[in-house]
């Protein structure tokens, strides 16, 4: 086993919560908080232009974004973050506490926390005033981060550099999340997108020697 696979199982077990006094469930993994419907399932089926579960996972692995921030996305998309929601399931947090840390009051789901709450959803229009893209947020993370990625132009460059920016933000969030909850640190949503385009710049930079922009003009 290779020192990068090594890294990426320690982390993947990391997450995992091991509890004897629960048995073993079936997840559906379109729809981890809900379950398996019917309704849900036609949706999928009949759905178009929306990636299967497995073809979405497989786009967290992009060769300029560092494995950490992959395995977060990848996380996210399993819905296998240790979001406050994930913990109470798993009998890690009482009730009382699940409520998201930007102070909104909803409970911190995975797609509350990355797309509905009113403070940090409101990164992704900052990211698409500066790229130049509009749209709205789709209800499902599988879904934003596909049209996100095919929200402008057809080129395989577009779309691996939106994908970077996707991979970026969801990282940025959950950092700005973690750094709330843990560190009584608060970075403004404006603060964050600053970020986004410095890391976006020197990923890039990185694996193009011939990278024509500088960092003033990014």
């Amino acid at each position: 086993m290779t020192h990068h696979r090594f890294e990426k199982l320690l982390f993947l077990l990391d997450t995992i919560f091991v509890q004897s006094n629960v048995s073993d469930r079936w997840q559906w993994d379109p729809d981890t908080h809900d379950g398996y419907t019917v309704k849900g399932a036609y949706q999928i089926l009949t759905s178009t232009g929306s990636p299967t579960p497995v073809a979405t996972d497989d786009l967290v692995w992009h060769k300029q974004v560092p494995l950490k921030v992959s395995i977060v996305a990848w996380l996210l998309l399993k819905d296998r973050l240790p979001t406050k929601i994930n913990l109470q399931r798993h009998g890690s947090l009482q009730d009382a506490a699940n409520t998201c840390v930007a102070g909104c009051g909803f409970a911190e789901t995975a797609s509350h926390l990355f797309m509905h709450c009113e403070v940090f959803s409101s990164l992704w229009q900052h990211i698409r005033s500066w790229i130049g893209v509009s749209g709205a947020d789709p209800q499902y993370i599988r879904d934003h981060f596909y049209r996100f990625m095919h929200s402008t132009g057809h080129s395989k460059a577009r779309r691996s550099f939106l994908q970077l920016v996707w991979l970026l933000c969801v990282w940025l969030v959950w950092t700005e999340r973690n750094n709330r909850l843990f560190n009584n640190i608060e970075t403004l949503v404006i603060q964050l997108l600053e970020k986004a385009k410095f890391h976006s710049f020197w990923w890039l930079k990185a694996h193009n020697t011939t990278f024509v922009y500088g960092s003033q003009r990014w």
